[in-house]
């Protein structure tokens, strides 16, 4: 696969829908051509500490973040002829699904890949855990800042260039 969008979301409590911030990597050809990082109020804009704790972010950060919508409506050019890939899919995939169905926009069925599912069927038992951290390391990326939507969407987009 060399034409794909790596997302990563991050939420700031326990609801999927709650995201609050998204990183996208647009890779063509196999190279990274374009990044996007951005913050989300989230509805409610309510933190659990847990939430924060992992990743650092909390109401005062979005308190004067865009919505869902407006963000999205930015990214949607970006990735609409691409795949998504995603470490752990079925997290980022469910989260965007939630979004979409909070905001009442339709979804459109967006395709994705898990570098977390293809980690497994490639490295089996070569690798201790398939967390992203693990597995970016071994594809040769130094996930210095795990949990900042960037850079977890730039790792996956570093494994999913080398596996899938």
């Amino acid at each position: 696969m060399t034409n794909f969008a790596a997302i990563d979301f991050e939420t700031a409590n326990g609801q999927p829908c709650s995201v609050c911030s998204v990183g996208v990597v647009i890779v063509r050809g196999g190279r990274m051509m374009e990044k996007t990082y951005q913050l989300i109020r989230p509805r409610p804009n309510v933190y659990s500490y847990w939430n924060t704790r992992v990743h650092g972010l909390s109401c005062e950060d979005t308190d004067e973040a865009p919505d869902f919508p407006d963000v999205w409506q930015s990214i949607v050019p970006l990735i609409a002829d691409l795949p998504l890939v995603a470490h752990n899919s079925p997290f980022d995939e469910g989260c965007l699904r939630a979004v979409h169905a909070l905001y009442r926009i339709p979804y459109p069925n967006y395709t994705f890949y898990c570098t977390c599912r293809a980690s497994r069927k490639k490295f089996g038992k070569l690798l201790p855990n398939h967390k992203l951290p693990t597995v970016a390391a071994h594809c040769g990326f130094d996930l210095s800042r795990h949990h900042h939507a960037l850079a977890d969407a730039e790792a996956c987009a570093v494994i999913a260039a080398r596996i899938l």
